[in-house]
């Protein structure tokens, strides 16, 4: 959040499937945060969301294209 203070995070899609929820998202925002780049991102991703038995998230793993967001970082959109 610290480097992303214009962040937005917007819901793609929603997967309802037997273990898991997949919760597909897109980041917007510059990385204007201390020592960042001054560059705007624009990232798609989803999380891995195992459910508890209270239908609580129990556990999150997120998945995204690290080398395209390193890219962006760098250069931008």
């Amino acid at each position: 959040m610290t480097a992303f203070p214009d962040w937005e995070i917007r819901m793609n899609d929603i997967e309802f499937l037997s273990q898991q929820v997949h919760y597909h998202w897109t980041l917007i925002g510059t990385n204007i945060g201390p020592g960042g780049t001054g560059n705007a991102v624009r990232i798609t991703g989803y999380e891995e969301w195992k459910m508890g038995v209270d239908g609580k998230i129990a556990a999150s793993l997120g998945h995204f294209d690290d080398e395209e967001y390193q890219r962006q970082l760098q250069y931008g959109v």
